[in-house]
């Protein structure tokens, strides 16, 4: 899988106009992935968020994945589903996806990461790199992980507390990918916000 750049992942705004508005604004500054996550929501709310997100990343060929649910990412047609340590069996989701993308939280841990690629991950992500608003009591991973990774041959995302002022540490450590929420979609101009982390990967050479 190649994978680098903004990984953008939807915020749980309960207006939920306002979170398509962001989607389409994102969309339209040229992140390199959506991650739908709505774990507030019934799920036959979060199946149809998730059929209009994956008809709207398909028509510009931007990657979707679904947050945590491996049902609801087969049943729109996602192009994979990212999954944590409490949702499910790795190798079975990997047989379900028939070809999709499996990418897997791996928190702070070299070991959870061998194991998700030997399970048939396509991806893994460490965090939170920095303190996160979303998740203020998360586990920290040291950046360092990311190079300690790079022998997985698999793309590496950081999460957690991004901003585009620390974004130069991470990519420096040896993230493919940054999974960003609040320094994204709580800025004033969205697409503008995409296409400033968009540049940060085209000056990047690693």
């Amino acid at each position: 899988m190649k994978l680098r750049g903004l990984y953008a992942i939807t915020p749980d705004f309960a207006d939920r106009a306002r979170v398509r508005a962001c989607v389409r604004a994102a969309l339209e500054g040229g992140i390199a992935l959506l991650q739908y996550r709505a774990k507030r929501l019934p799920p036959a709310q979060r199946l149809e968020e998730a059929d209009a997100y994956a008809a709207l990343c398909h028509h510009r060929a931007i990657p979707f994945i679904v947050n945590d649910d491996l049902g609801i990412a087969l049943a729109c047609g996602a192009d994979g589903v990212h999954l944590g340590r409490d949702d499910g069996d790795l190798a079975q989701a990997r047989l379900q996806l028939r070809g999709k993308l499996l990418g897997v939280s791996c928190y702070g841990s070299l070991a959870a990461a061998r194991a998700a690629v030997a399970a048939g991950a396509d991806y893994v992500a460490f965090g939170s790199v920095f303190p996160s608003p979303t998740k203020p009591g998360a586990v920290r991973a040291p950046l360092v992980l990311f190079a300690e990774a790079r022998a997985l041959a698999v793309p590496r995302v950081a999460i957690g507390g991004i901003t585009l002022a620390n974004a130069p540490q991470a990519i420096a450590a040896g993230a493919d990918a940054l999974a960003v929420i609040s320094d994204l979609f709580e800025a004033p101009d969205i697409a503008a916000r995409a296409r400033e982390y968009g540049k940060l990967f085209a000056h990047d050479v690693a």
